[in-house]
């Protein structure tokens, strides 16, 4: 079995061993099952398809299946939206991998440097933290605010060079001070995991993110364990909470943006809100970054943290 197939196959396990049958709407008979979800057969009566064609799709099989039988078994596993794309993600993985010799098809352009024009956009939110990530979480760009911010993964031991970019998964799981900067650190680590999963279906392809995730395994059984789960996320909306060593707590609301001109990067905000002690902390952030950080020579072309292939 392949690496893609074992994907979808540790997939579509995991979501069934979700779902009781009392979830699904089923009459359960008997106490002795010995699945912790649904067996295979309710998944197929579910999705209205023959046990064999389901226990085919579970192997990992999903080469030319419909968008309709992809739909069906969605909604009985009851998929949320992020997972519901990943499934199709998978699907399409597999049906490139199957074209004439063997061609995997053309993955997506990968774009891992801003252009000009989103530096300065960057540049003119002076009033927040703004920076520019692709589906690897390595920051590519940022401005002077949320280089301030995120200052400690910037300063990350965890980085090999000045022109590595920073990456957040890296960051997360690898250096010690993480915990610390962010007090949320379960949810920190497991919202990672779940996008750079969410990423790796949507491009298997991509070196390095799969270089990003072996590095990883091989390094946190943590992240092993988060890997293992096969959750995925749509990463758009939400509050984080930072410890940060200049100006202590900070409680920030962000919206995460598609760059519809860059294929596969994102624009991730963060705001106080107004008023507020964190408010408060972003302004003397902002004081200090103008300080401490311009003196040492950070001007815009600094910002770009680089990019990777």
């Amino acid at each position: 079995m392949s690496a893609k197939s074992t994907d979808v196959r540790d997939f579509l396990v995991t979501r069934r061993a979700k779902i009781t049958p009392e979830r699904a709407g089923l009459t359960v008979y008997g106490g002795n099952r010995r699945v912790p979800g649904l067996r295979r057969e309710e998944v197929a009566m579910l999705a209205g398809v023959s046990a064999d064609y389901y226990t085919r799709l579970e192997k990992g099989n999903l080469a030319g299946v419909s968008d309709s039988v992809l739909d069906a078994v969605a909604g009985a596993l009851q998929l949320d939206e992020a997972e519901r794309v990943h499934l199709f993600d998978l699907a399409r993985a597999a049906n490139a991998a199957g074209r004439p010799h063997g061609r995997p098809g053309v993955s997506r352009r990968r774009q891992n440097r801003v252009t000009p024009v989103v530096q300065q956009i960057l540049d003119s939110m002076t009033t927040t933290a703004a920076f520019v990530r692709n589906g690897r979480l390595d920051i590519l760009a940022t401005n002077l605010l949320a280089r301030a911010l995120w200052s400690p993964v910037f300063d990350s031991p965890t980085r090999s060079s000045e022109v590595t970019p920073p990456n957040l998964a890296r960051f997360g799981f690898l250096d010690p001070a993480a915990p610390d900067f962010t007090p949320d650190h379960g949810k920190f680590c497991h919202t990672a995991v779940a996008i750079l999963r969410t990423e790796a279906g949507r491009d298997p392809h991509d070196k390095g993110l799969s270089d990003l995730v072996g590095e990883l395994s091989t390094r946190s059984e943590d992240f092993r364990t988060l890997w293992a789960a096969h959750d995925v996320r749509l990463h758009s909306t939400g509050t984080k909470r930072f410890h940060h060593p200049v100006v202590g707590e900070v409680v920030v609301a962000y919206e995460v943006m598609q760059l519809t001109s860059d294929a596969g990067l994102v624009l991730d905000v963060y705001a106080a809100e107004p008023g507020s002690s964190s408010a408060e902390a972003m302004r003397l952030l902002a004081s200090w970054a103008a300080t401490e950080l311009t003196t040492t020579g950070l001007t815009a072309a600094g910002r770009s943290a680089g990019g990777s292939s």
